[in-house]
């Protein structure tokens, strides 16, 4: 019986240290929240493709904890508006960071 209970407590203790390991700090980023930051990065930049006005080459988006950033030399203010109305209207988005600058 005691090898039993010292069997599931072992266990017990490396399923509690394997769900710990997933989980996310203020800094840094847990699996789940990296694969959802993932999809919305994804999004954006598809969203930012499918724009006709936009030349989406010019613009990196990174997403940390569902904040969009967008970087990136674009050729008109206009195009800085339009690209940072997309990003929040993708689901997901938190909030958006614009520091695209103009050529």
């Amino acid at each position: 019986m005691r090898l039993s209970n010292r069997f599931v407590t072992f266990i017990f203790a490396i399923l509690l240290a394997s769900l710990l390991g997933c989980a996310g700090t203020p800094t840094k980023e847990g699996t789940g929240e990296y694969f959802d930051d993932t999809a919305i990065t994804s999004k954006v930049k598809a969203a930012i493709f499918n724009e006709p006005s936009l030349k989406s080459a010019e613009i990196n988006v990174e997403t940390f904890k569902g904040v969009v950033q967008l970087t990136g030399f674009v050729s008109s203010r206009a195009s800085i508006d339009k690209a940072v109305e997309i990003a929040r209207g993708v689901k997901g988005v938190t909030s958006v960071r614009n520091d695209m600058r103009l050529k």
